[in-house]
């Protein structure tokens, strides 16, 4: 039987027995759906943490100096915290010797940040994110005005009470007001809005346009650290290749300041977005895996159904199989048609799968802050799944069907 004749048969197999073949399938339907399902969310999380979680919290070819690390991905025993606990806050006294060492070209910014109430004359007090900076922080985050602007020099060097503020704080303080010249209370002292920023969006569901940046002289800074004390410290290299030297350097001078001997490890934490994206290839992997080995168990459920429904299929047909095989047909002609409608069979049902799994995909997107990107190597993967599916469970029936006797089957009725 020709390859095509034989996928028509099993196409007209299917829509002749229509609740058979849904049952059929949905093993190897609901295998495949969760593949592309999974797959997709964990491709989505994936470009998410690569182009915009890291992008946006640490920038471009930038590491961040801190006492403790920012982002924690993993588990931490209490004696690795209460460690870190003990080591010696960076100071503003830091700054200098560090930027002092750093390559023509590279940029710094120092930042602190705190939660603190907030008060205006149009809206209900609330808590936000108040943050002191200094340096480059704007040319480093990529951080643009959509309304106002950014600090003046000057305004830098008085340590002038002026804030850069969210979109989010704009429109919760400043409801259909403009906010750019009006007063904004933070810990009771009224403070200048320059400039909003544009608008950040928001990480696994959590808002970024809840904040407030000052300058980090100005009186804020008392409100998110001690005198003298600043949360962190971020370089960008001039590009990539300087990055790993660049960040040797700062080591060193840290080192230096904090009289650490050779064998003494760093009492201070370096991270780089490379660093953040390690922890999450370890995630990855074994998201990938947990996301492979579930639809497993329906893919293998469903090869053992279709094996059986075959088997059925070929005590059906054994007449059928008689007379072709009296007519001419050899072993591998009987097997090769047995083998196609087994493989029509589950493709069929992977399809089925692929359009329910991106079909999961998109509502998971919609309805919770977990990003999906649908691959397209997971399609293929997914059609290739299902026709390798229905060819591994088609064999012993193929066989069987091949190695009838012609006579004993032309005899059974």
């Amino acid at each position: 039987m020709p390859f095509f004749e034989a996928i028509r048969l099993a196409l007209v197999q299917i829509r002749a027995q229509k609740l058979k073949s849904f049952f059929t399938l949905l093993g190897v339907t609901i295998g495949v759906m969760f593949l592309i399902a999974v797959v997709s969310i964990v491709e989505g999380m994936s470009r998410y943490m690569e182009n915009d979680f890291v992008g946006r919290l640490m920038g471009i070819n930038t590491f961040e100096l801190r006492r403790l690390p920012n982002i924690n991905i993993g588990n931490v025993t209490d004696d690795e915290w209460r460690a870190w606990q003990r080591r010696p806050r960076i100071k503003v006294s830091d700054i200098e010797p560090i930027t002092s060492t750093l390559p023509v070209g590279a940029r710094w910014a120092t930042e602190s940040a705190d939660n603190v109430q907030a008060e205006s004359a149009f809206g209900r007090p609330r808590k936000i994110v108040a943050q002191t900076v200094g340096g480059d922080y704007f040319e480093i985050k990529k951080m643009r005005p959509s309304s106002g602007r950014l600090f003046a020099p000057q305004e830098i060097a008085a340590s002038s009470p002026v804030l850069v503020v969210g979109d989010e704080v704009a429109k919760h303080f400043f409801p259909n007001v403009n906010p750019i010249g009006r007063s904004l209370k933070l810990g009771g002292i009224p403070y200048e809005i320059i400039g909003v920023a544009e608008r950040q969006g928001s990480i696994f569901g959590i808002s970024l346009d809840k904040f407030v940046i000052a300058p980090q002289g100005s009186p804020l800074q008392r409100l998110v650290n001690p005198h003298g004390v600043i949360d962190a410290l971020t370089v960008q290299s001039p590009n990539g290749e300087a990055l790993l030297s660049t960040m040797e350097q700062v080591r060193q001078v840290m080192r230096g300041r904090h009289r650490l001997r050779p064998a003494q490890p760093d009492n201070f934490d370096l991270s780089t977005s490379q660093s953040v994206l390690k922890f999450w290839e370890g995630i990855k992997s074994k998201m990938v895996v947990a996301g492979v080995a579930l639809p497993a168990f329906g893919l293998v459920v469903g090869a053992i159904v279709i094996m059986n429904i075959m088997l059925v299929a070929v005590a059906e047909r054994t007449r059928e199989i008689g007379i072709r095989k009296s007519l001419g047909a050899r072993r591998r002609d009987i097997l090769a048609q047995f083998l196609v409608e087994s493989a029509t069979l589950s493709t069929v049902g992977a399809l089925a799968g692929i359009a329910l799994g991106i079909a999961a995909a998109e509502t998971v997107a919609a309805l919770s802050p977990l990003p999906a990107t649908v691959a397209p190597w997971s399609l293929a993967v997914g059609t290739l799944v299902g026709a390798g599916v229905g060819i591994v469970a088609g064999v012993y029936p193929a066989s069987r069907a091949a190695r009838l006797d012609p006579i004993i089957a032309l005899r059974q009725e």
